[in-house]
């Protein structure tokens, strides 16, 4: 896999970036290599798009992890913890407006310089479920 472009934001510490899209009101921007640019067509008219990207910084993984809302560790794979055996992150985030090879976000959560691996538009008719089971996160202690 390659970065088809970059993400900036307002957060280069991880202590200070929100943990999730949802709690995060800060804006950002999607830069797209200009080889990328064209498969932008049409995406202006959705309100929200999945980021698909690198935890660049995170280094390492434990397969038992302590998750940000919890006092119990769970596995990795039952987290969205970032230290991870394919350090791949997924964020659903507002669009705001597209300037050319530049999409404007709000809900960003990630650290300033993420790469960017995939762009997928936000379709709740293929999104949405409506009887849900959250596991560990609904009974968890709160943090």
């Amino acid at each position: 896999m390659h970065p088809i472009g970059i993400i900036h934001s307002p957060f280069s510490d991880k202590d200070e970036t929100p943990i999730q899209p949802s709690r995060s009101h800060a804006i950002g921007e999607v830069e797209i290599y200009a080889e990328f640019e064209s498969g932008l067509k049409d995406i202006q008219n959705f309100s929200h798009i999945y980021l698909l990207y690198v935890f660049h910084r995170s280094k390492g993984f434990k397969l038992h992890v302590l998750p940000f809302l919890d006092n119990q560790e769970h596995g990795v794979f039952a987290t969205r913890y970032p230290k991870r055996p394919n350090q791949i992150g997924i964020s659903i985030v507002k669009l705001l407006e597209q300037k050319k090879n530049l999409l404007i976000i709000k809900g960003v959560d990630v650290l300033d310089g993420t790469p960017l691996l995939d762009i997928k538009p936000y379709i709740p008719d293929f999104d949405i479920n409506t009887n849900v089971d959250t596991g560990w996160y609904h009974t968890r202690s709160e943090v």
